[in-house]
């Protein structure tokens, strides 16, 4: 049996939707008991903990074969003491119940301390949970391509595609269904020991412009990426309910983004991608 973190979001609820078309036995993890339904009817077990709940995240590890692990976004407060708190946290229950594999979700650029604002504090939650579990993947994702989502509607509407990105700029991103699948991989068909950092995204990278032509196809009605002006997103942010502080690292990620720090590492294992820009676009808007 494998415990899944964070199945209400894209990143855990990829993992744990590719887990179950596996055969796997899961137990999601939610803050949420009225979500619990739908996991159950899914044949995925269910324990409600908060991830300042020790004891309930303990619980929610017991007699598990392996876990994926991730930190929520950045809401409120210091992004990155709260990312090394929920990083301790989950060292705690892992060592407590003996937990012997972990997946944990991070991000392409995690490996800069600093500068790098939301992805930075990935940093110190990498960190927190080395030597928590005698086997430990670090996996270190590319951009969400299923971000866009957010704005799907406004390319249906307007053939606009609004974006924080510089439209041209290839960056490295990748599918949550390709997070899915890899999580997925490591967790019940691969054997290690010790720590290893696996990079997740498109080989030659996607931009904006990418993603906003296989809206176009996708749609067969033409889409164009529309570039946010930094002056503008602070507002935009605060506008969408985004504490100070949460918007503050965020835009900080997309500096770094734009000041291309967020790469690979060199000398770190390297996986690609199985599900095209096209099919990821075509899941967000039917």
């Amino acid at each position: 049996m494998y415990t899944i973190f964070g199945a209400s979001g894209r990143a855990g609820g990829a993992v744990a939707r590719s887990m179950l078309a596996q055969g796997a036995a899961i137990r999601v993890v939610l803050r949420r008991p009225e979500l619990a339904g739908d996991w159950r009817g899914s044949g995925a077990g269910v324990s409600i903990a908060d991830l300042d709940d020790i004891d309930a995240m303990t619980a929610a590890l017991k007699d598990a074969d392996g876990a994926f692990l991730l930190n929520p976004p950045p809401m409120s407060g210091d992004a990155f003491a709260r990312a090394e708190q929920v990083g301790a946290n989950y060292a705690i229950a892992a060592r407590t119940a003996n937990l012997p594999k972990a997946v944990v979700l991070s991000s392409i650029g995690a490996q800069h301390a600093k500068g790098a604002g939301a992805i930075s504090a990935l940093h110190g939650f990498e960190a927190s949970l080395t030597g928590s579990v005698p086997s430990l993947a670090i996996l270190r994702a590319g951009y969400f391509v299923e971000g866009f989502g957010e704005v799907a509607e406004a390319a249906i509407r307007d053939g606009m595609l609004p974006t924080f990105l510089k439209p041209d700029q290839k960056i490295p991103m990748i599918s949550t269904r390709d997070i899915g699948r890899a999580a997925t991989d490591l967790l019940i068909r691969e054997s290690w020991r010790g720590k290893r950092i696996v990079e997740l995204h498109v080989a030659e990278g996607w931009s904006a412009d990418d993603v906003a032509q296989a809206f176009s196809t996708v749609l067969g009605r033409p889409v164009s990426a529309s570039f946010v002006s930094p002056e503008a997103r602070p507002g935009i942010l605060a506008d969408a309910g985004i504490p100070a502080e949460a918007a503050t690292v965020l835009l900080e990620m997309y500096d770094a983004i734009a000041a291309r720090r967020f790469e690979s590492e060199q000398g770190q294992e390297k996986r690609g991608n199985a599900v095209s820009l096209q099919d990821a676009v075509r899941e967000m808007i039917v």
